[in-house]
């Protein structure tokens, strides 16, 4: 992998802002939107749809397999991000799986404060199911606080009595509101983009003077037993890879199968740099590969993918 793409990398997110004031939601919507987006690969067709009672975003790659389906949860630490702002990285994860995809445009803080995601979370999950989706063909994916928002998602689905999706994948997930873990102090000089105050922030507008332990707020307390299987990826450089590390050890001690992979030297989320960062497509490639080889159907039809 490339050394000098790491370090522009690093120099070019060092030129910008970093996060670690309470701007107003509406202008850190806005500044979040022009930073991250990134329209859907070529081959991947999007509509507009709805799930769950929520507006989403369909994304559906060139010769996608007929059985299967993705449901993504974007990141943006609940208050900014959309289905449009993660169509590129959502787009790109379905395209390497050959899944259909679905993008959930859950509900925001401050205006919607915990635990609104999570019930717009766990809606369409039940919505897919309810479609005739068979659990054994649904796998999940989400990144930062989407990838949190993922795993809350399992486990609310868990407690009301539904069957787990076939596996899920995480990037650089947020899982622990309360701030505990030590790379919030020791990687704060080498993430260049995320901070303490900045997480502190997002956790303020999110859940306000509510219970920040709370397992669907912060899964990392939660018991994780039950769970598919997890794959979580996370860079060295970034302020959560602790959430990221203690998730995947307390996956794994609850005997629910949990591989966890950090790279060197990479910053949050770096899977949304594919096609200019060589790991960030190995790792979406790889990311793919977890995903369809956990379809039962799909994987006995030999279609998991090779590159």
């Amino acid at each position: 992998m490339s050394r000098q793409q790491r370090q522009a990398l690093d120099a070019l997110l060092r030129s910008g802002p970093r996060l670690d004031t309470q701007p107003a939601p509406a202008e850190l919507r806005t500044s979040f939107a022009a930073a991250v987006t990134r329209p859907a690969p070529e081959g991947v067709t999007t509509r507009r749809t709805v799930l769950g009672g929520r507006p989403a975003l369909s994304l559906e790659p060139a010769g996608a397999a007929d059985r299967g389906r993705l449901l993504y949860l974007h990141g943006g630490g609940y208050v900014a991000g959309s289905p449009d702002t993660h169509s590129g990285l959502a787009g790109e994860l379905a395209a390497r799986a050959g899944l259909r995809a679905t993008s959930v445009d859950y509900r925001l803080a401050p205006e919607h404060p915990f635990p609104a995601a999570v019930d717009d979370g766990l809606a369409a999950y039940r919505d897919l199911l309810a479609t005739g989706a068979d659990p054994r063909e649904i796998v999940v994916a989400g990144d930062s606080a989407g990838g949190g928002l993922s795993i809350a998602t399992l486990l609310a689905a868990r407690e009301a009595g539904l069957p787990q999706p076939a596996a899920v994948v995480v990037f650089s997930p947020w899982v622990d509101l309360t701030l505990s873990g030590e790379s919030m102090r020791t990687k704060e000089d080498a993430d260049p983009i995320v901070t303490a105050a900045g997480m502190r922030a997002f956790a303020d507008l999110y859940i306000g003077s509510g219970n920040r332990n709370h397992p669907l707020a912060s899964p990392v307390f939660a018991d994780l037993a039950g769970l598919p299987p997890i794959l979580v990826q996370v860079g060295a450089n970034e302020v959560l890879l602790d959430d990221a590390v203690r998730l995947a050890a307390r996956a794994g001690a609850a005997q629910v199968e949990a591989t966890l992979e950090i790279g060197p030297g990479l910053p949050h989320v770096y899977q949304t740099e594919h096609g200019r960062l060589d790991e960030a497509d190995a790792a979406l490639d790889r990311a793919a590969r977890f995903l369809v080889s956990h379809l039962g159907a799909l994987a006995d039809a030999g279609q998991v993918p090779g590159h």
